[in-house]
C-alpha cells in the first residue's frame, strides 16, 4: 500500500483556499496510486485558537462534500483536520473520509497548554481505521507527547499510527525522537504530517516523515516545501 504526508502552508482562517490546497494535493496524491492521505493538524483553518469556534465545523458538514467526492473517486482514505463543534463543544480534530462516502472523527485526547481555553478534550470519538490488513490509529500533535497514546494504540490492535502535528523547528527533533522510539518499542509503522512556513504568528518546522516498524527514518521532507 502506499500512504502520503500532506505537508502544507494553509492561509490563516481562509477555508475555501486551504480546501483548494487539499485538493490539489489530493489530486497529485492519486496520480501515485496513494491509498490514504493525512494533513496537518487544523490543515483546513490553519492553526487557530481565538477563531476557531467562528471557524468550526459542524459534524455533517456541507463544506465536506467535495473531499467525500475526492475520497469515492481516487478510492482514497483523507484525514484532514479542523476544529470541529460536536454537541455544542469544540473539539481539535480530524474527519477521515473513506471511498464509500462515509466519515469518522477523531478529537485531540491530549491538549497542549492554553488550549483547555478555546477547546474541549475526550477520548470518546477514537475510531480505528482498517485499511487492507493494517489497523490505523490516529493522534493529533500533543497526543504524541504522551506516551500512554501509543501504547493504548498499540494495545487496541492498531499496526499503523498517524499524527497529525504542528510543531515548531524547535520542537521537530522532540518529536522526531518520541515517534521513532514508539515506533520501536509497539512495532508500529509511524506517518507524521506537519505544516511548513507560519500558522498562527509561529513558524512551523516541516519534516514531515515515515518510520517504519523499528523505528527507522524511511522517509522525510525538509522544513519548508
Amino acid at each position: 500500500m502506499i500512504l502520503a504526508s500532506a505537508q502544507t502552508s494553509p492561509k490563516r482562517g481562509d477555508i475555501l483556499e486551504n480546501l483548494l490546497d487539499h485538493y490539489r494535493l489530493i489530486k497529485l496524491a492519486s496520480e501515485e496510486g496513494v491509498e490514504l492521505i493525512v494533513f496537518p493538524e487544523m490543515s483546513i483553518s490553519g492553526y487557530e485558537h481565538d477563531k476557531a469556534d467562528s471557524l468550526a465545523f459542524s459534524e455533517n458538514d456541507p463544506r465536506l462534500d467535495q473531499l467525500r467526492n475526492l475520497a469515492a473517486d481516487h478510492k482514497m482514505i483523507i484525514i484532514a483536520g479542523a476544529p470541529i463543534k460536536i454537541a455544542d463543544e469544540l473539539f481539535i480534530g480530524t474527519f477521515n473520509l473513506y471511498p464509500n462516502h462515509s466519515v469518522s472523527i477523531y478529537t485531540k485526547q491530549f491538549l497542549h497548554p492554553g488550549e483547555e481555553v478555546f477547546f474541549q478534550s475526550t477520548f470518546d470519538h477514537n475510531p480505528m481505521i482498517k485499511l487492507e490488513d493494517e489497523q490505523v490509529s490516529l493522534a493529533i500533535c500533543a497526543d504524541i507527547d504522551h506516551p500512554l497514546h501509543p501504547e493504548n494504540a498499540k494495545k487496541a490492535g492498531s499496526t499503523i499510527y498517524i499524527a497529525s502535528i504542528f510543531f515548531s523547528p524547535n520542537g521537530i527533533p522532540n518529536a522526531h525522537h518520541s515517534l521513532s522510539s514508539y515506533a520501536k518499542e509497539h512495532s508500529l509503522n509511524v506517518l507524521m504530517s506537519n505544516f511548513s512556513g507560519e500558522s498562527w504568528g509561529s513558524p512551523a518546522g516541516g519534516r514531515s516523515a515515515f518510520w517504519n516498524n523499528n523505528g527507522s527514518l524511511i522517509a522525510e521532507m525538509d522544513d519548508s516545501s
